[in-house]
Formats: C-alpha cells, sequence, structure tokens
C-alpha cells in the first residue's frame, strides 16, 4: 500500500510540469506585458497619458517586431508601433523599459521594452524629424523610418486600388464587336449603285438627240428653199 502511494504522489509530480509549461509558452509568445507609468511617456506617432497598459507583439509568424499598445484590459487597441531587434548581455527578471531625453517641457521617449527573461527586445522606430532631435539630445543614433534596418522590419504595403472615373471605365470597358457584313446586302448594294449612273443619264440623252434632228431639219429646210 506505501508502495502504490509513493508512485502516486511521484506520477503526479512528473505530470506536474506538462501542465503548467504550456501555460508558460502561451505567454511567452506574444509577450503580453501590463505597464503603468505615473507620468505621461512619448511613444512614436503619439504621448501616452500616466496610466496602465498592455504591450504585445502582434500575432505574426514572418515579422516578431510589430509593437501593439492596448488599454489596461485589452478592450481598445491604442496604437501599432515599429520596432528593430535590440540586445542586452543578461536577461533580467522583470521587464525592462529604456527611455531617451526629451526638452524639459515634454515627456520622456520610450526607446526599447525587454520582456521578462529575454536578451532581445523591440526598439522603436521614430518618425525622422523626432528621431534626429532625439539623436542630437541622446547622443544616440536614434532609429527612424528612413534607416535601412527599419525599411527591413516594415511589411510590404498592399497597392491600393486607385478610383475610376465614369469615363476612364468608359474607355476601358470592352467595345462591343460590330456584326460581320451579310454579303447578300453587300451584292445588293453594289448592284444598285452600278445601276444609278444609267436611270439618271436618259432625259439629258433624249433632249440633246431632239435638238440635234431639229437643228438638222432647220439646215434642210433652207438648203431646200434656195
Amino acid at each position: 500500500m506505501r508502495m502504490l502511494r509513493k508512485l502516486t504522489v511521484l506520477f503526479g509530480l512528473a505530470l506536474l510540469p506538462a501542465t503548467y509549461f504550456p501555460l508558460a509558452h502561451a505567454d511567452e509568445w506574444d509577450k503580453a506585458t501590463k505597464v503603468t507609468f505615473s507620468e505621461p511617456v512619448e511613444v512614436p506617432g503619439r504621448v501616452l497619458p500616466a496610466g496602465t497598459y498592455t504591450f504585445k507583439l502582434l500575432d505574426s509568424a514572418s515579422n516578431r517586431h510589430i509593437v501593439q499598445i492596448f488599454n489596461e484590459d485589452r478592450s481598445a487597441l491604442i496604437t501599432t508601433i515599429m520596432a528593430i531587434p535590440n540586445e542586452r548581455l543578461e536577461p533580467a527578471g522583470k521587464t525592462i523599459l529604456t527611455y531617451d531625453e526629451r526638452p524639459r517641457d515634454q515627456p520622456m521617449a520610450l526607446a526599447a521594452w525587454f520582456y521578462p527573461g529575454d536578451t532581445f527586445g523591440q526598439e522603436f522606430v521614430y518618425p525622422k524629424a523626432e528621431a534626429e532631435l532625439l539623436s542630437r539630445l541622446n547622443r544616440r543614433e536614434v532609429p527612424s523610418m528612413e534607416s535601412e534596418e527599419a525599411r527591413n522590419q516594415t511589411p510590404a504595403a498592399e497597392p491600393s486600388p486607385q478610383p475610376t472615373s465614369a469615363r476612364t471605365a468608359a474607355n476601358q470597358a470592352p467595345r462591343a464587336a460590330s456584326p460581320a457584313p451579310n454579303p447578300a446586302n453587300t451584292q445588293v448594294a453594289a448592284r444598285q449603285e452600278a445601276e444609278l449612273p444609267h436611270t439618271s443619264s436618259v432625259l439629258p440623252l433624249l433632249a440633246l438627240i431632239g435638238l440635234s434632228l431639229l437643228g438638222v431639219a432647220v439646215v434642210l429646210r433652207m438648203a431646200m428653199r434656195t
């Protein structure tokens, strides 16, 4: 009986990791992390007011450097940010956020985000003008939308359909094929065109013959009188 009880306990301990690790793996896929800011923080394209937010990676197997920021309960998407890979020498047991200095009257700029236990993280890509300002203030190269590494991370955009005017649509529409001419109709038309000159020239010819005969008669009559 004791041996059976020990085997049951050992079997239960052996199953414990199998039921725990899948949940941890699911959390690590999208790196979902709750972050609380005690003051406003700038991210590329906007400023986040003080509060709690959820950071996660976009569910994409082809690009693991697109960060989505939601409100605390993920009921609303606030913004989507492009990022490039960043690395640390040693992993940390907690979420790491790094910042860049901005002018005193403006909030700090969020530079990078590292998920707990990872040595690689997400470095945020800023618009060109803002990246140049942050680079001057912090004396480091802040990635911008124009940088080569950022362009490599940007997914290709689908071509947007161009509006088509009614005139362009009419020109592009296939024209209806004209019906082939009927051989019988063509022969009738040709015959009519050939006959028209004969009917139109009969009267002038008769008038000319009449005038000629009248002239001949006048000449003969005058000759007989003499």
